[in-house]
């Protein structure tokens, strides 16, 4: 009796331990994150026909401005321009290996077929399931799906009484048993009825029961934001631990700014995609879509001049990880693939470099051994268009404490012949070496 009291005592221990135990993102599905490292994020919501910051005009708004905001803006939603397939192709051909969409931001308006509320895109003159369509979409390119999802709901704060705040007590789940249950079932419908959902990116200051739920009801779910480091607008001056993602504007607004915007040019993009995965991280590109669904020119030209960057050069940024001993030097980058044995040199900030010429660098902490071999990606360095008498072939020289390289932007990609962007060297079987 004595025994049985003590197994029935650590039983009931054990079941206690348990169900306080925090479930976490599966580690397999971790790692395949790691290896995407390029994702588009969409911010679109009924108040892109004003060209405001998403959502958040509404803390500090007065009852006129809530009401219409609420009640009269939905009336003139109507993208009939929203063509899901074409920006599905789209964000394929750039590179991308997963989309996440805006369902629900802070404004509380759904982008799907909700029952749990009429402030939902259902009823709005355009009176189709965009979610629904999109991640169909998605899903024919071969792209993960991802769902943002604002736990913080002005709208329902609104309809307690509540003084709209990101910041106030209320507006978290932690605090408002109403509001998470309401969350709660927000989230299993688009779960149960999108599935599968490969992402949930939860944009709120407390989501911890919310990322418990997911777990709970899909474990093959990966939750970024509210379980992984997601630094927005910046990237951090060292790696972190784990998987993290940088999530960042080609503007200075999330959503469609029409009127005072400053886009960042190709180059720029293309430099931050290469530091973020030279430090380990993932990056998360937003697209602002117009009202009538279209994206906005001047974002489609930057994405199209990303994917001809990414069309030559994507093996360089997927399935990568870190170097363990160098992640910049000079004007270099740098990440590796484990499995062939590579090192990839982003050869950054080289301004006129003509089709043809050749540039020489040099790297501290990699050293050449018998096997090495180098090559730059996209070019067969053979033959430099319209001069036959360059030989564009790549080579090395080992130094005492140097790897000295030598390459020709020899591939022609635009017509004036001086593409600005970077180049990236593919160095095999090189060893590492400890600064001295």
């Amino acid at each position: 009796m004595y025994n049985n009291s003590i197994k029935l005592f650590f039983l009931l221990n054990i079941i206690s331990i348990c169900a306080f135990a925090q479930l976490k993102n599966n580690p397999v599905l971790e790692k395949n994150f790691m290896d995407m490292g390029f994702g588009i994020f969409v911010h679109w919501s009924m108040d892109s026909q004003l060209g405001s910051v998403i959502s958040h005009s509404m803390v500090g708004a007065s009852k006129a401005y809530l009401n219409k905001y609420i009640n009269e803006l939905p009336k003139t939603f109507y993208p009939d321009k929203f063509d899901a397939d074409e920006w599905a192709r789209l964000f394929k051909l750039v590179g991308a290996e997963y989309v996440v969409f805006t369902t629900k931001h802070h404004n509380g308006f759904c982008m799907w077929d909700t029952e749990t509320t009429d402030f939902n895109v259902m009823n709005t003159p355009y009176g189709k399931d965009i979610t629904d369509m999109l991640f169909k979409a998605l899903r024919k390119q071969g792209l993960k799906v991802g769902v943002y999802f604002s736990p913080e709901d002005f709208s329902f704060l609104n309809k307690q009484g509540v003084t709209i705040s990101r910041k106030g007590k209320m507006s978290q789940v932690t605090e408002n048993v109403e509001l998470l249950e309401y969350d709660k079932a927000q989230i299993k419908e688009l779960i149960t009825n999108y599935d599968p959902i490969d992402l949930l990116f939860f944009d709120a200051f407390e989501s911890g029961p919310l990322v418990q739920y997911v777990h709970t009801i899909d474990p093959n779910i990966l939750v970024t934001r509210g379980e992984m480091e997601t630094p927005e607008q910046k990237i951090p001056d060292s790696p972190m631990p784990g998987p993290w993602e940088t999530c960042m504007t080609m503007g200075t607004q999330w959503q469609y700014k029409p009127t005072n915007e400053e886009y960042k040019d190709g180059t720029e993009l293309i430099e931050k995609l290469i530091e973020v995965r030279a430090k380990g991280g993932n990056f998360l590109l937003n697209v602002g879509p117009k009202p009538n669904g279209e994206i906005p020119i001047e974002q489609e030209e930057l994405l199209r001049e990303l994917a001809l960057w990414m069309f030559v050069n994507d093996e360089a940024i997927k399935n990568i990880r870190p170097l363990p001993t160098l992640i910049k030097d000079g004007y270099l980058w740098f990440t590796q693939n484990e499995d062939e044995n590579a090192v990839y040199a982003f050869v950054t900030e080289q301004k006129d470099w003509f089709k043809g010429r050749r540039r020489n660098f040099l790297i501290k902490n990699l050293k050449a051994t018998s096997n090495t071999t180098i090559s730059v990606l996209g070019q067969n360095d053979l033959v430099v268009e319209y001069w036959p008498e360059n030989i564009p072939k790549s080579r090395f020289v080992q130094h005492e404490d140097l790897l000295e390289i030598s390459i020709s932007k020899a591939q022609r990609l635009y017509n004036d012949k001086i593409w600005p962007n970077p180049i990236v060297v593919k160095l095999t079987n090189v060893e590492f070496v400890e600064s001295k």
